[in-house]
């Protein structure tokens, strides 16, 4: 069983690698010649600047509310996930309105006597700007989690010796972090790579706005699938890089007795003010102003908008949430139970194969996904099985899809709450002469009961995020409010995206809450 959803699973990536035999499409020498400078050159650039943005606000504002006592510190600390909330794509709808000729800064430049002030944001710059500052919480939950958990000896000791806190902060506690720091980056590098909605509107030119354009522009497979394994080799670099990381910089740090940064330092007035200040900027940037910008837009759409169709929109998203995050967490269960049950250590280890899909973009889980459907349809077709296309463009390959792409998110909860189950409560089981089977239902189910849920609701909300996998595999028939915000976007109608794009952020603030809620049980256990 374990083998067969091993295989299951990583039919899209075997896919992409058997697709390259057949060689590139007729398109693939111009592109070499001519645009596959622009995709890298941008997709170094957005790496780059993206990195600078998150680590400098992930960083900074993560180490600054688990250190010192500063007005809102509470509040704050769990205000700066919700940018997390905001999809890049939405990010950037909003941001274009921000800064457009009717936009709220356009408006402030009037009220303060400046006319004709404009500012160009939709380029390479605006896109990194607006991929970081939706993306930034990564990295501070990352940060935040390993500064929680950091002991004060060493901190102590350096304050002993006359060390400031900043020079503290840079000899010593950034090296420590660095670890934390790339993870989170790598998670927030592999997203950049992987947007289409927000690259596609701003007009810049990147590996998935190239693999969209000669899928569909140029109908040539070949030449999306060339494009796929390029970007795939980059984003396995970064896995690499990050695991590279981990191995050279393995720390350990003395725990002390509930002295980490429960006791934090509290600077004086005019530092405190300028905390708060410094960890209020990212929220403004990330959640308050965008989410002004749309509920603006949606009092003067929301007659137009909504209506039965939306209606209907709206529970299908919900409906294909709700099915796929049932079946995400289904199969994510039976991976890590039969490999617990398994006894052989190969399978074992290569059961982490099953939960790369979320290392991969979604749209190659797409094209992954795409191919070897149409490959079975028409198979079927041909022995008089069936007349017509039951698996290529229907609800049952895009939850496929889905389940692969978002496995991941339901393994590591999963995982985490199994790992806290006392193995002599299944030994005693099993010596009483109680199967697997019994034993789970009767033992272990009750006591993961919380993993299930945090399973559900994280890969609910990242199912309704979706745009690129959403966009390329969705029925004909089927629309999710994901979709249909791209669609006004494009047609340029952003206005009209502003109510689809605040119901997905409202119910993208629930993941947020709940994990700011399992950090502080975490520092507080630690």
């Amino acid at each position: 069983m374990l083998l067969l959803i091993l295989a299951i699973v990583s039919i899209p990536i075997f896919t992409i690698g058997l697709k390259l035999f057949d060689g590139p499409g007729e398109s693939w020498s111009h592109i070499v010649k001519y645009v596959l400078y622009d995709y890298l050159k941008n997709s170094f650039l957005l790496v780059l600047f993206c990195s600078i943005i998150v680590i400098t606000f992930g960083v900074a504002t993560a180490w600054l509310v688990s250190r010192f006592e500063f007005p809102f510190r509470k509040q704050l600390e769990w205000l700066l996930i919700l940018p997390l909330s905001v999809p890049a794509y939405i990010m950037a709808y909003a941001y274009a309105g921000v800064f457009g000729y009717s936009g709220v800064f356009s408006k402030f430049m009037e009220v303060i006597g400046i006319n004709d002030f404009r500012v160009e944001f939709m380029n390479i710059y605006g896109l990194s700007f607006v991929l970081s500052i939706s993306l930034f919480p990564y990295v501070y939950v990352s940060c935040r989690t390993f500064f929680l958990a950091q002991a004060t000896n060493l901190l102590e000791a350096s304050r002993m010796l006359g060390i400031s806190e900043f020079k503290s902060f840079f000899k010593l506690i950034f090296p420590l972090a660095r670890p934390a720091v790339i993870a989170g980056l790598v998670l927030v590098l592999m997203e950049v790579l992987n947007d289409y909605g927000a690259a596609s509107y701003y007009g810049v030119s990147t590996f998935t706005t190239g693999i969209f354009r000669s899928w569909f522009s140029l109908g040539e497979p070949e030449t999306a699938i060339y494009l796929s394994a390029i970007l795939l080799i980059i984003v396995f670099g970064l896995i690499l890089i990050e695991k590279w990381q981990r191995r050279k910089l393995n720390y350990t740090t003395p725990k002390s007795s509930k002295q980490n940064y429960n006791s934090r330092l509290k600077p004086k007035i005019s530092n405190q003010i300028w905390f708060s200040v410094i960890c209020f900027i990212p929220v403004f940037l990330g959640f308050i102003l965008p989410v002004i910008q749309l509920l603006i837009w949606v009092k003067h759409t929301f007659s137009k908008v909504w209506n039965i169709d939306f209606i209907s929109i709206t529970l299908e998203s919900f409906g294909i949430a709700f099915l796929t995050a049932s079946v995400t967490v289904l199969v994510a269960l039976l991976l890590l139970f039969f490999t617990k049950w398994n006894k052989i250590e190969l399978l074992k280890s290569s059961s982490k194969l099953g939960i790369l899909g979320y290392a991969v973009p979604g749209i190659i889980i797409a094209i992954g996904v795409l191919i070897p459907s149409l490959y079975l349809d028409k198979w079927l077709i041909e022995k008089n099985i069936t007349s017509k296309l039951i698996l290529n463009a229907t609800l049952i390959a895009l939850v496929y899809a889905y389940v692969i792409r978002f496995l991941a998110v339901a393994y590591q909860p999963l995982e985490s709450s199994s790992l806290k189950i006392d193995r002599s409560l299944s030994d005693s089981s099993k010596v009483l002469g109680k199967g697997n089977f019994r034993t789970f239902f009767k033992i272990e189910f009750p006591l993961i009961r919380t993993g299930l849920l945090s399973a559900f609701i994280l890969v609910f909300i990242d199912i309704l995020k979706e745009l690129p996998l959403t966009l390329i595999m969705k029925p004909y028939d089927v629309d999710t409010l994901a979709v249909k915000a791209f669609e006004y976007a494009s047609d340029e109608m952003v206005s009209s995206a502003a109510l689809p794009s605040l119901l997905i952020i409202l119910t993208a603030l629930i993941p947020a809450i709940f994990l700011n809620k399992l950090l502080l049980k975490n520092a507080s256990n630690s």
